[in-house]
């Protein structure tokens, strides 16, 4: 859920912005750990189809916020100074959104406000782990090291994201143009053929009478499907976008058979390097899983990490905490992360965890991608036979007879 709220900082500066929790209570919990003191807070509605639509459109891609970061960085490093940096970002950055949140920034940071605040005003671009990092940065004096951690897990993020979408590239549109070519021959072709068949008086097989009863349906009622499936994939969206609809939406995707267990690594990866990083900055435990939950969209992980943090909070450790999550979290996770506390290297481990589920994603996905071109090639090679054999059995018993 979102809430918009305002708050006061402890030096009694007015803040206002947006968080995400699973839940009012938690929301509080996130921003009083930040020392703020709540003035009003209330629940944002998700956006209706259109609205998320056009915000669609209208976004800053990970791209453009990576190559944001990797510039602001090497100003940075370079010992420029920070209003004059954000003003060459304004003049560098193409994309128009950010280029105005650049410059709303750097106006926040001129007026006085610290840079970690200026981005909290822009929460719709910077995430809660983005701003969080830079703030405890700010504590510690190495901003630019931050920006730098940022820019590479940014960087990280889309070549994994990457890979995903070029392994689904090649499967998704054949089963498009399968499915067009299946339409235009149930909908135009077996009607032609049908008054043909009919005439002859030849015994049609069984899977001729079948393709032709589904083109006969499709050719007089192909715009009421059309207007069924439109508004069902409208409603479809709108429950998922619901709190009852991701939990049930993220179940679904992780009780898959192949790819349920390729999300968990992909998602435990993404996680443990988002708090890898946050350690580093000097970011308590308990904080850190919760800023870092905010980086997977899937609702099921999330709650799962705010129930370990509230158990950190209460004196146990994240190992144990996790270790009753092992349906989401693999037995490894949580031996590696308890030999990490009591070397005192939690860091390290997180690091060396999140490497080797990366490297378990890329050959999990190296394996799918020469998998599923031969097996769909099986599959679409056996029902586009399936099609045209209803056509040419009928044509031959014809011949036959004649």
């Amino acid at each position: 859920m979102k809430f918009r709220y305002s708050a006061r900082t402890k030096k009694g500066e007015l803040q206002a912005g947006f968080v995400e929790a699973m839940n009012r209570e938690a929301a509080v919990n996130t921003l009083n750990s930040h020392e703020l003191y709540i003035l009003s807070m209330e629940t944002v509605a998700p956006p209706r189809f259109y609205q998320a639509l056009i915000n669609f459109f209208n976004r800053v891609r990970r791209v453009d916020l990576m190559v944001f970061t990797q510039q602001f960085s090497v100003m940075m490093q370079a010992a420029i100074p920070l209003g004059d940096g954000l003003k060459a970002l304004y003049r560098q950055t193409r994309n128009p959104i950010l280029k105005e949140a650049v410059f709303e920034v750097g106006a926040d940071v001129d007026s006085g406000l610290s840079l970690s605040q200026s981005l909290e005003r822009q929460g719709h671009i910077f995430s809660d782990f983005y701003i969080n990092l830079i703030r405890s940065a700010e504590v510690t004096g190495r901003v630019e090291q931050a920006l730098t951690f940022l820019a590479e897990f940014l960087e990280k993020e889309i070549i994994l994201l990457t890979k995903v979408r070029n392994a689904l590239i090649y499967p998704v549109f054949v089963i498009v143009f399968f499915l067009l070519v299946a339409a235009v021959l149930m909908g135009v072709v077996f009607p032609q053929l049908e008054p043909i068949f009919r005439e002859s008086n030849v015994p049609l097989p069984f899977i001729t009478e079948l393709f032709l009863a589904a083109g006969r349906f499709v050719a007089h009622w192909w715009l009421v499907l059309i207007a069924i499936v439109i508004v069902m994939i409208i409603v479809l969206i709108e429950y998922f976008r619901s709190d009852e609809g991701q939990m049930t939406k993220d179940q679904l995707l992780l009780g898959l058979p192949v790819l349920g267990g390729l999300l968990r690594k992909a998602t435990v990866s993404r996680l443990t390097e988002g708090m890898s990083i946050l350690v580093k900055g000097g970011i308590p435990v308990a904080q850190a899983i919760e800023i870092a939950s905010h980086n997977v969209s899937s609702r099921i992980y999330q709650e799962a990490l705010h129930e370990a943090a509230d158990s950190i909070r209460r004196g146990e450790l994240l190992s144990r905490a996790l270790e009753r999550s092992q349906d989401y979290f693999p037995p490894m996770v949580s031996q590696m992360i308890a030999v990490g506390e009591s070397t005192g290297r939690l860091d390290q481990m997180l690091d060396r965890i999140a490497a080797f589920y990366t490297r378990e994603v890329e050959t999990t996905l190296n394996s799918l991608v020469e998998l599923i071109q031969p097996v769909l090639m099986l599959v679409v090679g056996a029902f586009v036979g399936l099609l045209f054999a209803s056509i040419l059995l009928p044509i031959y018993n014809l011949v036959q007879v004649f």
